[in-house]
């Protein structure tokens, strides 16, 4: 059955929106190919003009997704699907470097692929990296799609969650995560202060990955919620507490909503609870993942964007979302 909502929304779809997207992640991508003296494109690294190809490759890709995602009823596959991708891409690269071949290395040089490190690594070491200057960049120009469509961590998550989502709150989920970042922020100051030489702050940093993986296989499995995403990842947490430098906003109408309770287990977020159904808005969690849209009998789940209607909210949603998440695919590398 196709919900009231999700048919106006699909009934909206055409060629305007890839286009837009393909035009946008090819211009972002050549500014990088134009500007940046080392070659961050990857098959600009093997062969000279080779990242001219990738970028009609990889722009042709955010339309093909655009095109797909304009239907809410197929955002939760196409997202699971573009999210794996980009991790298995992500860690393949990884893999790769390891190996010996070091073009598949961002700098040449190894870093820990842990969400973690985004914001430890700097203070750590005092400077920013490649992968901050991204996250921060994607915070603020599409709020938290970060963790819902760009974090290489976050899509293990998302797969291990796949199963039926429990309906009541991850308990003590906000003691939790204040709790980790805290931690993970003091410790960063104190291993510099302490001036702990990289090798030993890296078996630290790697053990704090290995509980994330762990809370993943066990917690985000046996409760069908991404666990590690909404409760352990200080990013999550950072993510959670500044969305709103970002306008882009996901409501409930207080006219329509029925507060049936649908929408509730097609959220991995924990943000869609009966307090936040009867708040007429989704929880601080919430990525603006889209997954709950189609959900709605009702059509009550709505992007606002300032005082752009809902469908063309979303459509600028998608632009940007799915643009950024084809650049980074094409950037995002240790």
């Amino acid at each position: 059955m196709i919900h009231p909502g999700s048919t106006a929304l699909k009934s909206g779809r055409s060629s305007g929106l890839p286009l837009m997207v393909f035009l946008l992640t090819a211009m972002l991508l050549t500014f990088v190919q134009i500007k940046v003296e080392r070659p961050m494109l990857l098959l600009e690294r093997f062969v000279k003009g080779g990242g001219w190809l990738e970028i009609l490759l990889i722009g042709s890709y955010g339309a093909l997704v655009a095109y797909k995602m304009q239907d809410p009823g197929k955002v939760q596959a196409w997202r699971k699907y573009t999210w794996f991708a980009f991790s298995v891409l992500f860690f393949s690269q990884l893999v790769l470097g390891l190996s010996g071949f070091e073009r598949f290395l961002m700098t040449g040089k190894l870093h820990l692929p842990v969400p973690m490190m985004i914001l430890g690594g700097p203070i750590y070491r005092g400077h920013t990296s490649v992968m901050s200057i991204l996250f921060v960049s994607t915070l603020v120009l599409s709020g938290p799609a970060w963790c819902s469509h760009l974090c290489y961590f976050g899509a293990i998550d998302n797969l291990a969650s796949g199963g039926k989502t429990r309906r009541g709150p991850i308990r003590n989920k906000w003691a939790l995560k204040s709790t980790v970042i805290l931690m993970v922020i003091l410790a960063a100051l104190l291993l510099r202060w302490m001036k702990v030489p990289v090798p030993e702050a890296t078996i630290l940093a790697g053990g704090f990955g290995i509980t994330g993986l762990a809370l993943i296989l066990i917690a985000s499995r046996r409760d069908g919620k991404m666990v590690h995403c909404t409760s352990y990842c200080p990013i999550g947490t950072l993510v959670n507490l500044t969305r709103f430098v970002n306008p882009f906003r996901l409501v409930i109408d207080p006219g329509t909503c029925t507060d049936c309770m649908a929408c509730t287990r097609f959220c991995k977020y924990d943000a869609l609870h009966r307090s936040d159904i009867a708040a007429r808005k989704p929880g601080l969690t919430c990525t603006l993942c889209g997954d709950c849209v189609s959900s709605c009998h009702a059509g009550s789940i709505k992007y606002k964007f300032f005082r752009m209607t809902p469908r063309a909210s979303r459509n600028l949603y998608l632009l940007v979302t799915i643009a950024l998440h084809a650049s980074t695919m094409a950037l995002a590398r240790i």
